[in-house]
């Protein structure tokens, strides 16, 4: 049953252009406050602030747990939205690079499938505030397609 509710909604948020839809059929993206929409010809992946994100109140700073999360989440997202998948892709291998401080605001990020085999999709995902040029984490995910 649960299955099939998956494929009912990816397919709606396919055929809707609705990224937004996937997101919201995953708990997690609640708990963070993870969206999504379309810009142009690429999905962008959105995290505004919360108090509940907060890891270093002293700065304050986005826990680096919730960037890392916020970036398996959009990545795996992609996926769903993008290629031809009817299940959830299970996560291989992840890779997380800090590259700045994640400070309380809007956290934006992007995904880029780079390959997709037959049992496997490595996707790359950025993560920025203000500037895009400046990416404050970045990420390279392999994903097991089930």
């Amino acid at each position: 049953m649960i299955d099939q509710e998956l494929k009912l909604g990816l397919m709606a948020a396919r055929q809707e252009f609705s990224p937004q839809q996937i997101v919201d059929l995953i708990p997690y993206s609640h708990f963070i406050g993870a969206q999504a929409k379309i810009e142009g010809s690429e999905v962008v992946y959105w995290l505004e602030r919360r108090p509940s994100n907060i890891g270093n109140p002293s700065l304050p700073a986005i826990h680096g747990g919730v960037i890392g999360g916020f970036l398996e989440l959009s990545a795996s997202i992609e996926i769903l939205y993008s290629l031809d998948v009817a299940s959830i892709p299970k996560v291989v291998d992840f890779s997380l690079d800090y590259l700045r401080p994640g400070r309380y605001k809007t956290i934006y990020a992007g995904c880029t499938v780079l390959r997709q085999g037959k049992n496997l999709v490595n996707v790359a995902a950025t993560a920025w505030q203000d500037d895009v040029s400046k990416p404050i984490a970045t990420a390279r995910c392999h994903f097991l397609l089930p």
